[in-house]
């Protein structure tokens, strides 16, 4: 009997990323909001993911994603949590705050409610920082992701962020 208590497609992605980090000879970092610590979870299901696997920040509430990620209240205020700009200062601020060569960052809105307009349940944006690139080098999307309930857009959400961890994934 397995002792996994998270969904076989996360588990076994997370077991790819590991993998291919551990090949690439790359450690990797993750910034959550929406998410809440799912990616983090699923890397750390896998053996042996200490090699990769460096650090993990959940920064649910903006004051956190300052406090913790040095995420600028400008940004906030000016483009919201769930923004590209913000996105892309998690993921900046988890490789300030981390050793590892790559970060990525999750931000959205999972449901049922806090959705707007603009930014509808299922909205979650996505950034993948490397270390050394240069600022003109954003790798960050917005995606919206079927309302299919708080916890099938977090589990499409965590899949997205997993595959942005590959090596030499594409752009979301």
């Amino acid at each position: 009997m397995s002792d996994i208590i998270l969904p076989a497609p996360l588990v076994d992605l997370a077991q790819r990323v590991i993998d291919a980090n551990r090949r690439a000879g790359r450690t990797i970092a993750v910034a959550e909001s929406c998410t809440g610590g799912l990616v983090c979870a699923a890397l750390t299901e896998i053996v042996g993911s200490s090699e990769v696997f460096e650090a993990g920040f959940i920064t649910y509430s903006n004051d956190m994603k300052c406090e913790l990620l040095k995420v600028s209240q400008d940004v906030l205020e000016t483009f919201g949590a769930v923004s590209i700009a913000t996105a892309w200062a998690m993921a900046q601020g988890a490789l300030a705050k981390s050793h590892a060569q790559v970060a990525v960052a999750i931000t959205g809105v999972a449901g049922p409610g806090g959705g707007s307009e603009q930014k509808p349940v299922g909205t979650v944006v996505f950034a993948r920082a490397e270390r050394g690139a240069g600022a003109d080098q954003v790798v960050a999307d917005m995606r919206h992701f079927e309302n299919n309930g708080r916890g099938g857009v977090r589990l499409q959400a965590a899949l997205c962020a997993l595959e942005l961890l590959l090596p030499d994934a594409p752009a979301p």
